[in-house]
């Protein structure tokens, strides 16, 4: 974190007189700002009367990614990636289950696909800051590479013929899911080791992508938990 700024105007709310206490022993600066101040750093979006400036993480993506593998240390890892996705609102709620369900990491493709935006900061509620977003420039080499390392691939089709249920995902696991409207690009099926489908009683054929995520995600957790 590298600055916090604080409304002026609600500088006696208990909330803020907190965070003002907290940055102080953290040894960040903090900058009084009056609302319309604030309302211009948040290009639009809801502030609550703090914003924060935060540092990206450092390191380049293979750096990323093999830190985030060793920090598993003998757990089986558990990763989450997707393709595609461009919704910031989506992309924070996966951070956020990804959080929940101890994800390695998140992998994403750094074109065509949403990055970190304040969006997905606020959205991920902490998970941003917890678990590693990876922006890969090839996402079909990176899955290959996770391949090489002993991943397995699991990836979220509609017309799967086997569900998520069916498979043993106790082991190393990247579970893959597409983007909102289109899915997975061809590559990245292909890549795949196995296509699973989550079963659908209702009228609707699909899930929302970060719901898949959640779902999938948290099967991968039951099973690992025995």
């Amino acid at each position: 974190m590298r600055q916090l700024w604080l409304s002026s105007s609600r500088d006696s709310a208990p909330r803020l007189q907190e965070l003002r206490a907290l940055a102080g022993q953290a040894g960040i600066t903090v900058v009084d700002a009056d609302d319309s101040q604030l309302d211009k750093l948040a290009d639009g979006e809801r502030h609550q009367g703090v914003i924060v400036e935060i540092a990206p993480r450092p390191g380049d993506p293979e750096t990323q990614l093999e830190e985030a593998l060793e920090s598993t240390g003998d757990a089986p890892p558990l990763l989450l990636v997707l393709d595609g996705v461009t919704d910031p609102h989506n992309l924070g709620a996966c951070l956020r289950s990804a959080d929940a369900a101890g994800v390695a990491a998140v992998i994403v493709p750094r074109d065509r696909a949403v990055g970190m935006t304040p969006v997905v900061r606020k959205v991920a509620a902490g998970a941003a800051e917890t678990v590693p977003l990876v922006q890969v420039v090839n996402l079909a080499r990176t899955l290959r590479e996770l391949k090489i390392r002993g991943v397995w691939l699991v990836g979220a089709a509609d017309d799967a013929a086997r569900t998520l249920y069916d498979l043993d995902l106790s082991g190393p696991t990247a579970l893959v899911l597409g983007s909102e409207g289109e899915g997975m690009r061809r590559l990245t099926r292909e890549a795949c080791d196995e296509l699973v489908s989550i079963p659908m009683a209702g009228a609707v054929e699909s899930l929302n992508v970060s719901v898949a995520a959640g779902v999938a995600l948290f099967e991968a957790v039951r099973q690992r938990r025995g």
